[in-house]
C-alpha cells in the first residue's frame, strides 16, 4: 500500500543510484575545491567531470570482494575516468562523503515532506473555514462537556500542525551541514579552507566541529521532530476514528463506489485510513528513539549508527510523505454530518449548560459551592430521568426567582459558546 501511494519521487530519493550519484556531487566538489585551491590541475577535474558515472550493478559487483561500499564506489570510478582519478577523494575518509552526502538526499525528502505539510494545513484550513460556526459537543474524557464548532476542532489540528512545519523546517536546517574534515575531524590531510568552498557549492553549512562524522544529535532533531508530527497525526485520527464511531457518527471518511468495508458483514463502512495512520505514526515514533540512540558512539566514531540509518532515513521520510499525503486526501474527501452534531448535542438533555447556570447563580451573590450544589442535584436529576436540564432548572423555584426569566432565556442560548470564535481565528490564520 505504502508504494501505491507514495509519490514516485520521495522513493527515487533512496534509490542506490541517487544514493552514488550524491556520493559523486561530493566528491566532484571537493574536486573542484581543490582545483580553486592550485592543488589539483583544472584539468583533471573537467576529466572527472565528464567522465565520472554511476554503475549500480558493477559497484555492487566490487562490493562482493571489498566489503566496502565507498571502495567499491571509488574503484567503479577509476575504472571510467583513468588516471586523472588519483584526484578523486584525496584527502578524504568515508564519512566525509557518505555524511556529507546524506545531507543532501535528506534535504530533497525533507523539501518534499515541507510540501506535504503545506497542502496539509491548506485542506484544514478549508474545511475549519467551511464549517465555522457549526456547533458541535465539546467532549473531555469522551464525555459531553460544552459546546464547540467542527470549524474550531479544524483550526486546533491547523494551529498544531503549523507548529509540526516550524519544527521539521528547524530539524531539516540542523542536517543541512556537511563534512570533509577527514579521518578523525583534524584536517589532518585537508583544510578548513577546502572544506568551506567544498560545502558552498553543494549549499551546505560547514559542521563546525565534527569528528569523523556529523554529530547524531543533529540526526535525531529531525528525526524527533517527524515524530512529534507523526503524533499530531495520529491526535487527528483518532478525533476523526471516534466522531465515526456508529454511536457519534459526526464524520465519515469518503467511501467510494465499490469499496467494501467487510468480507462477513456487507453493511461496514470503516475508518480505515486513519486507523492505518495511527499504526504508521508508531513506526516513525519508534524510529526516532533509534535515531536518539545513534548519539553516543565510541570516540571519534563507529559504525553502529550506520546500519539504524540505511532503514531511517528512508524509512521515515517515505512514511512521513505517504501519511501526510493519505491524509490531507482523507480530509479533502471528508463527509461532514452537521444534523447528526445537532442531534449528539441533545443526547445529555442540554447539561452542557451547567455551567452558565453555576456563574449565573454565583453573580447573584450565592455562595459557590451552595450554587455548585444546586446545580448537580438538577443535573444528576436530569441524567438519571432524561429530563431537559433546562427544563427543571426553570422549574426550580428557587433558580427562577434568583435567575428570572431573561437571563435563563440568555443562558441557554448555544450561540454563547461561540462569541469568541472569530477572535480564535483570527489569531489561528490571521485573520477570520
Amino acid at each position: 500500500m505504502i508504494e501505491r501511494y507514495t509519490r514516485p519521487e520521495m522513493g527515487a530519493i533512496w534509490t542506490l543510484e541517487n544514493r552514488y550519484r550524491a556520493w559523486l556531487a561530493v566528491e566532484l566538489a571537493v574536486c573542484e575545491a581543490w582545483a580553486e585551491m592550485g592543488r589539483i590541475p583544472a584539468e583533471a577535474v573537467e576529466v572527472i567531470r565528464q567522465k565520472a558515472d554511476i554503475d549500480v550493478d558493477r559497484i555492487l559487483t566490487i562490493e562482493e570482494t571489498t566489503r566496502h561500499d565507498v571502495i567499491a564506489f571509488l574503484t567503479s570510478l577509476e575504472e571510467k575516468v583513468g588516471p586523472e582519478a588519483r584526484y578523486i577523494h584525496l584527502g578524504c575518509t568515508s564519512s566525509d562523503i557518505v555524511d556529507t552526502a546524506n545531507a543532501l538526499l535528506l534535504q530533497q525528502a525533507g523539501k518534499l515532506i515541507l510540501q506535504d505539510l503545506r497542502a496539509l494545513l491548506q485542506s484544514l484550513e478549508q474545511l475549519a473555514r467551511r464549517h465555522k460556526g457549526q456547533l458541535c459537543m465539546g467532549r473531555t474524557h469522551g464525555i459531553h462537556a460544552e459546546p464547540t464548532s467542527f470549524g474550531l476542532k479544524m483550526a486546533g489540528f491547523y494551529a498544531e500542525f503549523a507548529r509540526h512545519l516550524e519544527r521539521v523546517k528547524a530539524g531539516l536546517e540542523s542536517v543541512r551541514v556537511g563534512k570533509i574534515s577527514g579521518a578523525v575531524g583534524t584536517y589532518a590531510f585537508l583544510s578548513p579552507e577546502l572544506e568551506a568552498k567544498a560545502l558552498a557549492r553543494l549549499d551546505l553549512e560547514v559542521d563546525p566541529h565534527s569528528t569523523q562524522v556529523v554529530q547524531r544529535d543533529r540526526y535525531a532533531h529531525f528525526f524527533t521532530a517527524l515524530a512529534v508530527m507523526a503524533g499530531g497525526v495520529d491526535r487527528l485520527c483518532v478525533e476523526l476514528r471516534h466522531l465515526q464511531r456508529t454511536e457519534v457518527l459526526e464524520v465519515e471518511e469518503g467511501f467510494a463506489k465499490g469499496q467494501k468495508g467487510s468480507s462477513a458483514m456487507p453493511h461496514k463502512k470503516n475508518p480505515i485510513s486513519a486507523e492505518n495512520m495511527s499504526g504508521l505514526a508508531r513506526l516513525l515514533r519508534g524510529n526516532a528513539l533509534a535515531s536518539l540512540e545513534n548519539q553516543a558512539l565510541w570516540h571519534e566514531r563507529d559504525i553502529s549508527h550506520s546500519s539504524v540509518e540505511r532503514v531511517i532515513m528512508p524509512d521515515s521520510t517515505i512514511l512521513a510523505d505517504y501519511i501526510l499525503t493519505r491524509l490531507t486526501r482523507l480530509l479533502d474527501g471528508l463527509v461532514v454530518k452537521p444534523e447528526r452534531m445537532a442531534l449528539n448535542m441533545e443526547r445529555s438533555f442540554g447539561l452542557y449548560f451547567s455551567q452558565r447556570v453555576l456563574t449565573a447563580l454565583v453573580a447573584t451573590g450565592l455562595p459557590r459551592q451552595e450554587a455548585y450544589e444546586a446545580v448537580q442535584r438538577l443535573a444528576m436529576q436530569s441524567w438519571e430521568s432524561s429530563k431537559p436540564f433546562p427544563e427543571l432548572v426553570r422549574a426550580n423555584a428557587d433558580m427562577a426567582a434568583r435567575l428570572g426569566t431573561a437571563t435563563l432565556d440568555e443562558i441557554f442560548d448555544p450561540a454563547y459558546y461561540l462569541q469568541h470564535e472569530d477572535a480564535i481565528f483570527t489569531r489561528v490564520f490571521g485573520h477570520n
